[in-house]
């Protein structure tokens, strides 16, 4: 298939392949739509299972930051990148490459942290480009934006509950979470402290503990009985089939 013809692609302005043979470097950069300003987006690093894969994600979410950016009043355009990887590969020097590559669109696009690619990664990645978002030092950082995406979600959460049980008291509730990483896990934080109970599904069995929740499989019969369910990584076919079926029959 296609780039053109792909089932995401959505009038993408640019779509990027990017290879290193000296790193090992095989990424993707998306630039949606920069009508309101420069596309902006995180770097997730996964070990995709195919290229298509690969693009299909890159192209939904460098749509969806389009999306996000204007709702949220910003003068940004949408943008995504991935970089195809094991989390455990990335080098400072794989990640340079990335740099370079970044910093070739001259400010066309903006990057920072996402799924596998944290704070530490975007401060290697400065020493090859200055195009960069949530840096935790220099002038120009902006911080780890992981705290306010879980900020956010909760906000989502309580308006959804408001509108489904009327009433934003989380005490009593539960809450299953697929993936506590970075946003996961300030998530868990913010619900146990306000008296919800959480229950994840995550592969670092030692970061639920940290938070007191409980620890379900995937596949869990657990997730049935949830209030809500949140998914904080890439999702996958229970948890569609789960959300599916406690908010719509």
């Amino acid at each position: 298939m296609t780039t053109f013809g792909h089932r995401e692609f959505a009038g993408h302005e640019r779509v990027i392949f990017v290879a290193d043979s000296a790193t090992g470097l095989r990424a993707i950069i998306a630039l949606h739509d920069r009508t309101l300003g420069p596309a902006v987006g995180g770097c997730r690093v996964y070990p995709y299972a195919s290229e298509d894969d690969a693009l299909a994600d890159v192209l939904r979410l460098s749509k969806g930051m389009t999306y996000k950016n204007a709702l949220a009043g910003l003068p940004f355009g949408g943008g995504k990148s991935v970089i195809i990887a094991d989390p455990s590969a990335k080098t400072p020097a794989l990640i340079h490459a990335f740099g370079r590559a970044i910093d070739e669109l001259q400010g066309q696009y903006w990057t920072g942290e996402d799924v596998n690619f944290g704070a530490h990664d975007v401060e290697i990645l400065a020493e090859r480009t200055p195009y960069l978002l949530g840096r935790t030092k220099g002038a120009t950082n902006t911080g780890d934006p992981s705290p306010f995406t879980a900020r956010g979600v909760f906000a989502g959460m309580k308006g959804a509950l408001e509108h489904v049980f009327g009433t934003l008291d989380l005490v009593g509730r539960r809450v299953a979470i697929q993936g506590a990483g970075n946003v996961g896990f300030n998530l868990a934080k913010l619900i146990t402290k306000a008296g919800g109970e959480v229950v994840v599904a995550e592969v670092a069995r030692n970061r639920p503990n940290e938070q007191r929740a409980s620890l379900a499989q995937p596949s869990s019969r657990a997730t049935r009985s949830m209030t809500r369910i949140v998914m904080c990584s890439r999702p996958v076919p229970w948890a569609r089939r789960s959300a599916t079926r406690r908010f719509h029959g």
